[in-house]
């Protein structure tokens, strides 16, 4: 089949797939939709895979041989009809290898006449950098591989404290391969702001580009309330704090929009701790979460020396729990949070090996939780987490571990 890789812009996909062509096959057909208009013309007139093919060549100039050139869509989400080509080449032309790369694929196959090529491809979803991808840019793989052993060992870790420094740099640079590598050349500059604030307004310019004007307006504002809905205390997604009034019939839309390009990862609110999880799943109640901690800070104004220098503030807390959410996404997790009645609440709650394990997150010294205690008491899962600064251990059952340690998990 097909490959579909998708992921938020600047996460690295087109870098990822051309090094892996050129490593694994004897040419590569490299085919831009977004800066070469012409090719889309030549799927308007039907989806043959040997007339496209064929004409493809001749556009490039390449070859194409079948089992040793990589097809490589880039931008496939500015020509739709090129994405429903893939059920094709999956049915007629299945000897050839395709992968195609977009930003945008849930929201711009609606906008046209196309159709996604449901069960006529593989689908890969790619991240920004998770912790893990951090320490081997900046520390060689060898860092990760000593938290691993502390975690399957559940034994303390004798660099915790230069792990836990590096953890809260990664929360100010976020995982965009661009970010980091500036940082691990340069260190803390004012390049490194300006590198996130480009992102983040290529983010903006995207909304723009593939939403109607008034849709976008939406979407802007909701994208931009982010950082004051961790301004509040319960994090839960609120629409009066987009603006006085707002309500989910005007953003809901904006919502699911930002869902979809990636932008944002929803942490939808269940009522019970029970397998399967999602069953007890309350869609009216959810909290977003940014896709790269380092773009939420550029969003927020933050610099690292105001980030290091306020320890104790609300949205430092915010943004480590914003962390856990990544983490947890980045290693293909569903994310909930559970909550009773409103008396109780755990911040994460995911499903792995048919077990419902809960996660709360604290970011300052006081670690102690009576949410994650009543709800021991009344699911009593096989395993709790809980997420902290602090080094690994083991109170009441309740197993700690350092947000370092979240992409072992």
């Amino acid at each position: 089949m097909p490959l579909i890789v998708q992921g938020a812009r600047q996460v690295g996909k087109t870098y990822s797939i051309a090094e892996f062509g050129r490593k694994h096959f004897a040419n590569m057909l490299y085919l831009n939709f977004e800066s070469n208009g012409e090719l889309a013309r030549i799927f308007d007139r039907d989806l043959n895979p040997g007339r496209i093919i064929r004409e493809l060549s001749v556009l490039t100039g390449e070859q194409v041989t079948e089992g040793k050139t990589l097809i490589f869509f880039d931008e496939v989400q500015t020509c739709g009809m090129a994405l429903t080509s893939l059920k094709y080449f999956c049915e007629d032309a299945p000897g050839y290898h395709v992968i195609a790369a977009g930003s945008l694929l849930g929201v711009s196959i609606k906008r046209d006449n196309s159709s996604y090529p449901v069960g006529k491809t593989e689908t890969l979803n790619m991240y920004p950098l998770d912790f893990e991808e951090f320490l081997w840019e900046v520390k060689g793989r060898e860092a990760s591989g000593l938290i691993r052993e502390s975690f399957n060992g559940f034994t303390k870790c004798s660099l915790h404290e230069t792990f836990n420094d590096l953890y809260r740099t990664f929360l100010y640079t976020g995982g965009m391969p661009q970010v980091v590598k500036e940082y691990n050349s340069a260190g803390d500059t004012p390049m490194l702001d300006s590198v996130k604030k480009s992102i983040h307004n290529a983010y903006i310019a995207d909304m723009a580009r593939y939403a109607d004007k008034t849709e976008a307006v939406r979407i802007m504002s909701a994208y931009g309330s982010l950082p004051a809905q961790f301004s509040k205390e319960n994090h839960k997604f609120q629409y009066k704090t987009i603006r006085s009034g707002a309500r989910a019939a005007d953003y809901a839309t904006s919502v699911e929009w930002l869902k979809a390009a990636g932008v944002v990862t929803a942490c939808r609110r269940v009522s019970e701790g029970r397998f399967p999880v999602s069953i007890w799943e309350d869609p009216s109640a959810f909290k977003l979460y940014h896709s790269d901690t380092g773009l939420l800070t550029a969003m927020a104004g933050i610099t690292s020396g105001d980030y290091l220098a306020r320890a104790g503030d609300r949205f430092r807390g915010a943004l480590a729990e914003n962390g856990v959410a990544t983490a947890l996404s980045a290693s293909d997790y569903d994310i909930y949070y559970w909550e009773s009645q409103g008396r109780a609440e755990v911040d994460f709650v995911i499903q792995k090996d048919g077990d419902v394990i809960p996660i709360e997150v604290k970011s300052g010294d006081n670690v102690r939780s009576r949410s994650l205690a009543e709800y021991t008491r009344r699911y009593s899962p096989s395993i709790s987490y809980r997420v902290s600064f602090k080094n690994f251990g083991n109170e009441n059952n309740i197993r700690s571990i350092p947000f370092y340690a979240l992409f072992c998990v």
